[in-house]
């Protein structure tokens, strides 16, 4: 295994988000994550206000999504989420992944029922960049950020490869997952 991150601000960690070359791809497998740049967003949510400014999210779309984009590089991740849908999936739908796919991230869902995770797909999260330099993420029992690592050995940069390639192939595009809900993203308890 390679280099740690223990916290998500981490300059070096974030370079990796300027200094890919062509494709930068996340699998997300959790249906709460508990990240300190959401957590007032995500009570205004519940409390059932109305989106207002998000820097968390401002900051990932002006600082990693648009440079990238006008770069003609390609940022996409899939989401397997499992339904019922949890408050914070219609939160990060509404708040984060609208205003995202807007700026250029090609954002898919993989929509499972609850209990019926994808044989085909781990169950956690990572990045992979360029189809190889991967990235594992690892969050605590709450959804908070825990590490993430670099891994350095080849047959696990090719198994995620054909993770990132199986996700795809069994997600939709953002519009259309969300073409389904309606309104069901809407501020407030589920």
């Amino acid at each position: 295994m390679g280099r740690t991150f223990h916290s998500l601000a981490d300059p070096e960690f974030n370079r990796l988000f300027s200094d890919f070359r062509y494709t930068a791809y996340r699998l997300e497998s959790l249906q709460r994550y508990g990240v300190y740049y959401e957590e007032r967003e995500f009570t205004l949510f519940m409390e059932g206000q109305e989106r207002g400014e998000f820097p968390g999210i401002a900051d990932w779309i002006d600082g990693t999504v648009r440079p990238a984009v006008r770069a003609g590089k390609r940022l996409h991740r899939v989401h397997v989420v499992e339904e019922p849908l949890s408050d914070y999936v219609r939160f990060e739908c509404a708040w984060s992944y609208e205003h995202t796919v807007d700026a250029g991230e090609d954002v898919r869902i993989a929509a499972v029922g609850a209990g019926e995770w994808p044989e085909e797909l781990p169950h956690y999260d990572y990045w992979l960049f360029d189809s190889r330099l991967l990235v594992t993420m690892r969050y605590q029992d709450d959804g908070a950020f825990a590490v993430a690592e670099i891994v350095d050995d080849p047959e696990q940069i090719v198994v995620a490869n054909y993770w990132r390639d199986a996700a795809v192939a069994r997600s939709v595009p953002y519009r259309e997952f969300a073409a389904r809900y309606g309104g069901q993203f809407s501020p407030g308890r589920g």
